[in-house]
């Protein structure tokens, strides 16, 4: 047994709940005294010691969520972040914001603060950071000390609890494949490094759409963005070492430098290039030409995290069981596509 034991693992050991033993722990009349003096005994024995993080539990409710985004320049994560709020406010539910502003140290301390006791639950979105490090141990520890969290869109499989997402290859692959039944087989893809779990996907489902159709994929006509400093330097270098009749970007905020770099060099948007990007955003549809999107349904999405979380909550069962939920996706024709 480890000596950083949690009262998820001591309810596992002693086959009780982990209120049961919160209750134990606190000396509760709740509980009979041959419980506690069993639950306080093996606790003793392997030295367990409440952590800071897990002291909002079931019984200190302040019907108040978080939800951290990694930044708020995308249109995806405001209307994620409208979708939780209107559903966390038909049940009562405050929603409290935080970002971590892509970065893993800013992660950590908003979760350990507010784990404190401002919030019974989270709704994240990993920063980049943290997927390039791939250090999840503060989002498990809060998890094992009873308090619930849902992931959306940027999620892992290392950390086993509820997630919201889309399924980011095959929207890529139908995007891509109305590319190449136009006629395009010369597709630039815009992308971020792939330890960012959408991109990655995204990617996946470009590279696989180029092959079904027998098109060899050629890596120089994927830009992977690491800093969005530099995003219009990268962007005109791209152009400048690449041919291509047909550009996919895995947001809106790329598709509008493609699309400006394009126009400025006198390509003309739809005829002798194509653009689609990811995320259905003011920017898309007020772009001139307007951007033909894959539309995530970020609201839904939103609304279906918070559905989650909040059932966590109110739920009497201590029993794990996570599920994934799928959002639907719909590729969106405009301007860019159309001639």
């Amino acid at each position: 047994m480890k000596k950083n034991l949690t009262l998820k693992q001591i309810a596992k050991e002693l086959d009780v709940s982990i209120s049961t033993v919160s209750k134990a722990l606190k000396n509760s009349e709740e509980i009979s005294a041959a419980t506690k003096q069993k639950i306080q005994a093996f606790a003793k024995l392997y030295n367990y010691k409440p952590n800071n993080i897990a002291l909002s539990l079931k019984n200190r409710k302040t019907k108040t969520i978080a939800v951290i985004i990694p930044e708020i320049v995308h249109d995806f994560f405001a209307m994620v972040i409208s979708g939780i709020e209107n559903l966390a406010n038909q049940y009562g539910y405050n929603v409290l914001i935080c970002l971590s502003n892509e970065s893993y140290e800013r992660e950590v301390i908003n979760m350990e603060m507010l784990a404190a006791g401002s919030i019974d639950g989270f709704v994240i979105s990993l920063s980049k950071e943290t997927q390039a490090k791939k250090d999840y141990h503060h989002i498990k520890e809060i998890i094992n000390q009873g308090m619930p969290v849902v992931m959306f869109d940027r999620v892992t499989r290392e950390v086993y609890t509820d997630k919201v997402i889309i399924d980011d290859v095959l929207a890529t692959q139908e995007a891509i494949q109305y590319f190449i039944s136009k006629g395009r087989k010369k597709i630039g893809f815009i992308t971020t490094p792939d330890y960012i779990s959408v991109g990655r996907l995204r990617t996946e489902g470009y590279k696989r759409t180029l092959e079904a159709n027998g098109i060899e994929v050629d890596e120089n006509l994927i830009l992977r963005v690491e800093d969005e400093s530099q995003l219009d330097t990268m962007i005109d270098e791209f152009f400048e070492k690449n041919k291509f009749d047909a550009v996919m970007a895995v947001n809106e905020l790329y598709a509008v430098k493609v699309l400006r770099a394009a126009l400025k060099k006198g390509i003309k948007v739809p005829e002798e290039l194509h653009l689609i990007a990811f995320t259905d955003g003011v920017i898309s549809k007020n772009s001139i030409p307007s951007i033909s999107t894959v539309k995530q349904n970020a609201f839904k999405m939103g609304e279906i995290a918070a559905r989650l979380l909040i059932q966590k909550l109110e739920s009497e069962n201590e029993h794990e069981h996570y599920i994934t939920e799928v959002v639907g996706t719909e590729l969106l024709h405009r301007e860019t596509t159309t001639i």
